[in-house]
Formats: C-alpha cells, structure tokens, sequence
C-alpha cells in the first residue's frame, strides 16, 4: 500500500504552472547511519535536471503489472507506469520527481521505481532501517482524488514470481497518503489473502495518522526491524518520531518470519485509484488535477551487524547430481524446476515448499523406482486454507500433462505449520522417471505447503 498528504490552498496552487509550484531545493544530503549502523545503500538524486535514475541501482517496474503478476499492480488502480522522463526525472536540485500525468484521452501515466537490491535485511542480533525524505503531491480537495503516493518495501521473493507470493513475503508500508489527506498510513501486510493472521488485503495498519505540512514540505519518513531482542519489532518513524510500532509475539512465529526475516527492496511510485483511496472516498475524476509529483530528497538503507548474521535462508537440500531413489525422502525444495511456489522456513527444520495454489508444480528428475513396483506414495503436507477451500496433490510421470499416477485431496490441516503425512495410491511404476508433483484447485487461494515426498513398496 501506500500513502500522500495534502494541505489547504491547493485551489490557488492549481492554477500555476507546474514549474512554478515543483520547483523545490533539496535541503539535506543523506544523513549519516546512526549510531551503530552502517550505510548499506543510499541515493541523492544529484543528477541533471531532466535526467532519469542511474538503473543500476534502480529499476523501472512499467506497465499496469508485474510480468506473470495480478492486473493493475493488484490493487485496482489504474496509470500506466513508464520509465518516460516525463513521470520519472531528477530535477536538478538533489531531487527524484515522479509525477502522474493524465492524456487528453484521459489516461493515466505515472512512475514506480525499486532498488535493484533485494537483500535489504536485518541480522540475526541487528536491525535495518529503510529512510526517505520527501514532499507529499501538494494537492487537496476535489483535485486529489485518486492520488496515491508511496514509500514502501517488498520482500525480495516478490520479484522473481510477479508478487504472486504475496502478502506471505512480507510488504512494508512506510509512507502512503491517499486523496490529499492531512495523514500518513503505515501498514504491514502478511500471512495469507483474504484474511488470515494479518487481516488482508487491509494489512496491520496504523490507522490513519495527522501529517501536518507534509505537502508542502519535505518530511522524513522511515521504518526499522529491530532483531536486537527476542521479541522483535517493526517500528514506523515520522520525522524521527515512533509512531507506529508491531511486535513479532503479537503473530504467529511463522507468519512473522516469513514476512520479515529475509531481504527486501525499496519501491517509490504514485498510483492512481484504487481499492485504498477507493475506500476514502474514490477517485480520480474528471477534476483531478493533473501532474502533481511526490518528491524525493534521499533515500538510505542502515544496517547494524548485530549478532552472527544467519544464512538468507535455513539450510536446505539442493537437487542431487544423479539418480534419485524414489524410495527415499525426496525433500521437496531440491525439486530441479519449480512454477509458482516459495521456499520458505519449515517449523520441523529445514525448509518447505509453500504459497502452493492451482496450477502450480515441482519437478524431480531420474527418479528410480528400481523393477519391483510401487506400492503408494506419502507426502507430508500442511494446510492453513480457509473454509471452502481445496485441492488435489497429484504424482506424473515425464510429462506435468500426463495422467496422474496417484493422488489424494486435501482441505486445512489447521495452519501453514500443522504438517499431516498423507498417503496416495500408485502402482506399477518400475525404471527411472521425471517425477512431476502438480497442484490442482477449483479456487484461486494457495491451498497446500510440501515438506517432503516418498514412495513406499
């Protein structure tokens, strides 16, 4: 999610030009890390005015969303995000703009950039600290509807699947504004959609907050995670005042490490519409005002040692060099090509594979199940689904398009962690095979985690 602010005057403000009412000097250069931190990424935005983002660093995410991913950035809103120095430029002045323009066919165009980097963490011990200074669109009234600014973090598996893993992976919503408001939102977002332990697609949020001036000037604007205590925290900053704070025993272990402990990266972007300012009251309309751009000073990642740093993931069992024995445990994150699915951290050690949802498949290859034939197979399995729904885990041989040679259904096991070993029928099956484990659902929902595999004689 994400947020903007807005102030009084913004009638007077939109009869100027907007090279008169943007053009704003940056007033601080990145802070040093506080104390017991390092600097582990920052950005100025000292370029040339007129000059787009150095993409090393920086990714353009364009078009309306995520390759593979849900439609309108799965939040409803409806720009065209671009890498056009139109939307997205440094303006001379130590500043990034990114501004919403409207055609005069009435389409949206905007921006929305994120790190290259997607190990922004926290160690076991330390902390991280996400930071940016900025000026909210400086617009209000009827010509805010549908503005959507914001300052947020992703967890860094979101990237390599279209975000369909979320909201599992964790987001972090530092900064949105919505509609012109005198506010601020913070957000997390978790666990499963819709519901479950984080209440989504809402998120854990603040509430709306005052943000008195944040149009009108630059404000700063950060989150931290706070590894340094067993009970951990997330804890939201507004001109380096904690507003907002989430602490990990008020969730379950699993549904906060999964949506904290690992790397994230940053996003900065305007929206426009959507499910949240939809919520306060709609948006955009024929009298929203065109062209009114967040603005960004810096941005700065900080990042304390901590205590010994953990491996980014738990130890996990990687695809063998030969020949499988179906026979044995096939651990189901060595699978050797994969679709859909995350690795994540398995409460009976290990990892798991999860966020399993219709359609979705595991590959193992040379799998040998000898020449005395098969009797069943077990997986081990858990389920958090909600009521209603279901699925099928299915075994084929050398083709995802081939009969299934065993399967068996399954509703909730009572939660993501609540692992059952279930058993399917097979025979038959003798010499070595391409094994592909295959997800089938009449719903959209993730349904199933996978520990493990075995075939039994």
């Amino acid at each position: 999610m994400r947020f903007r602010v807005v102030a009084a005057g913004a009638a007077a403000a939109v009869a100027v030009s907007a090279s008169a009412i943007f053009a704003v000097t940056a007033e601080a250069a990145v802070p040093a890390a506080p104390s017991g931190m390092t600097t582990v990424f920052s950005d100025d935005f000292t370029g040339a005015a007129g000059t787009g983002l150095n993409r090393s660093n920086w990714l353009y995410a364009t078009g309306t969303g995520y390759p593979g991913g849900a439609a309108n950035w799965g939040t409803g809103e409806v720009e065209t995000m671009t890498d056009s120095t139109a939307n997205v430029y440094q303006d001379g002045n130590g500043n990034l703009v990114i501004k919403p323009l409207r055609d005069s066919a009435g389409r949206w165009t905007s921006g929305r950039v994120e790190t290259q980097r997607t190990d922004f963490a926290a160690p076991a011990g330390g902390k991280v600290r996400i930071e940016a200074r900025l000026q909210q669109p400086n617009v209000s009234g009827a010509a805010a509807a549908g503005y959507w600014p914001a300052f947020w973090a992703l967890g860094g598996a979101a990237r390599p699947v279209g975000a369909t893993n979320w909201p599992g992976i964790g987001e972090w919503d530092i900064m949105e504004n919505i509609n012109g408001r005198e506010s601020v939102f913070a957000a997390l977002h978790c666990g499963t959609n819709p519901g479950g332990p984080c209440n989504e697609t809402t998120g854990i949020t603040s509430g709306e907050r005052a943000c008195s001036g944040c149009k009108t000037g630059f404000h700063t604007y950060a989150i931290e995670y706070d590894r340094t205590t067993a009970d951990e925290q997330l804890r939201w900053y507004l001109d380096g005042n904690n507003y907002f704070t989430f602490s990990k025993n008020q969730l379950d272990a699993t549904t906060w490490n999964n949506a904290t402990q690992h790397g994230f990266f940053v996003i900065l972007n305007v929206a426009m519409g959507g499910g949240f300012p939809a919520a306060f009251g709609g948006g955009p309309t024929a009298s929203t005002q065109s062209g009114v751009p967040m603005i960004v000073d810096y941005v700065a990642v900080y990042q304390s040692s901590g205590g010994t740093t953990p491996p980014t993931t738990p130890p996990t069992t990687p695809p063998p060099s030969g020949t499988r024995d179906a026979f044995s445990r096939i651990e189901a994150e060595s699978y050797n090509a994969a679709s859909g699915v995350q690795v994540e951290a398995c409460s009976e050690g290990g990892q798991d594979v999860g966020y399993i949802a219709n359609g979705d498949w595991l590959q193992f290859d040379n799998v040998n199940f000898g020449s005395g034939g098969v009797r069943d197979f077990v997986a081990r399995v858990a389920s958090g689904a909600g009521s209603g729904v279901s699925g099928l885990v299915e075994v084929r041989l050398d083709s995802r398009t081939n009969a299934p040679i065993g399967s068996f259904a399954l509703g909730t096991t009572g939660g993501w962690q609540t692992w059952q070993s279930i058993p399917g029928n097979v025979s038959g099956v003798t010499g070595t095979h391409t094994v592909y484990v295959t997800f089938t659902s009449g719903q959209p929902a993730d349904f199933v985690n996978l520990n493990w595999l075995q075939f039994r004689k």
